[in-house]
């Protein structure tokens, strides 16, 4: 079992240290199940209070937040630096190291056809399919059951993990990551109806992944009718997300899981959408938006502005709008009760007006 001291640690990322130097600390863990033989990390006012109730020995954390969490009277050993997440795994990968991959080559139970091109280093697994005339640059590695048909070309360092499919002519730019039984490059969901039935529009465009993608685990890229279907350079796609044919997504996007966008969207560079948000086809979505999940777009929405609801609406509108339908029993409540005093007025005053007409009669 491996050990060391947080003063090693300190010295390694170049960190101010607070407490006990010579604590020995034998993995890392999150703050809510950290002992005290682990180190964990603080990055987040959030998180104050659970860091206040962990058990850790030793947290990297900011200045900042060691001071308010010794001032509420924590104990704990830290070690303060720039970026805690980053320090922190820096240190996980001192008591986890990354397996190294293993060199095969090219796998004697791999099929490619004698025309593709494959660069230098490339690692191509059992049972993987590497169609004609389909080009792989340096150092790609390509999983068990992974099929890339023809014509695709994959730049450098690229990697495809198991049974994810790459139809026809795809375009893969540098470093992109396709996880595990995502598909790119299927037809759009596309079709004329026509004298009762639905008849398919062919897909003869393709799709273009940018350098420093990432697509995750089972999720699908449609190629464009025409065109290409295009994923800006550095976006990120969690699992299971679907992006639709013609669409057309900015840089360094990141959509969490279950994201769904229909035919010919766009969006800007720096997009955000959280899990299950849904939009509506041919709608733009301005650069630098943050979509709360669940959120469903029907129309544009401009740049660098905050949503969530369905329909999308500005965060803070949608957050009164929560606060006031929770409020609705309370609001029925009084309205009811003053429903039932309007009443007992009415009555009293129906029954002044009867009494003073009797009077002037008499």
């Amino acid at each position: 079992m491996m050990s060391f001291t947080i003063n090693q640690f300190a010295e390694q990322l170049g960190g101010q240290l607070r407490g006990n130097s010579q604590l020995s600390v034998i993995d890392v863990a999150p703050l809510e199940s950290a002992t005290a033989e682990h180190i964990s990390y603080l990055d987040s006012k959030k998180q104050l209070k659970l860091m206040l109730a962990s058990a850790a020995g030793a947290v990297l954390t900011t200045e900042e937040l060691a001071d308010r969490a010794q001032k509420l009277g924590s104990q704990v050993s830290f070690i303060t630096v720039d970026e805690p997440q980053a320090a922190f795994i820096e240190v996980m990968l001192k008591f986890r190291p990354l397996p190294e991959e293993p060199s095969i080559g090219i796998s004697e139970r791999a099929i490619v056809d004698e025309t593709a091109t494959l660069g230098e280093g490339c690692q191509v697994f059992p049972n993987a399919y590497i169609g004609k005339n389909v080009q792989l640059g340096k150092n790609c590695e390509i999983g068990p059951g992974a099929v890339i048909q023809d014509d695709s070309v994959l730049g450098d360092d690229c990697i495809v993990y198991a049974n994810a499919v790459l139809y026809r002519n795809v375009q893969v730019g540098q470093r992109v990551i396709i996880h595990a039984n995502a598909v790119i490059g299927a037809d759009g969901f596309g079709y004329r109806f026509v004298d009762g039935a639905f008849v398919k529009i062919p897909h003869t465009g393709t799709v273009r992944l940018e350098d420093d993608v990432e697509i995750g685990a089972a999720a699908t890229v449609d190629r464009g009718m025409i065109g290409a279907t295009v994923i800006g350079q550095g976006t990120k796609l969690d699992n299971q997300v679907m992006i639709a044919h013609n669409c057309q997504i900015g840089k360094h996007n990141a959509f969490a899981s279950q994201v769904g966008l229909a035919g010919s969207c766009t969006t800007g560079d720096y997009v955000q959408m959280g899990g299950q948000v849904g939009i509506s086809d041919h709608v733009n979505i301005g650069a630098g938006s943050r979509l709360g999940g669940k959120a469903g777009v029907g129309q544009d929405l401009p740049a660098g502005g905050d949503y969530l609801g369905s329909p999308a609406i500005d965060k803070k509108e949608a957050i009164r709008n929560f606060i006031n339908i929770t409020r609705l029993p309370e609001v029925r409540a009084q309205v009811k009760q003053l429903t039932s005093q309007l009443e007992e007025l009415q009555k009293q005053l129906e029954e002044q007006t009867a009494t003073s007409l009797s009077k002037s009669a008499a």
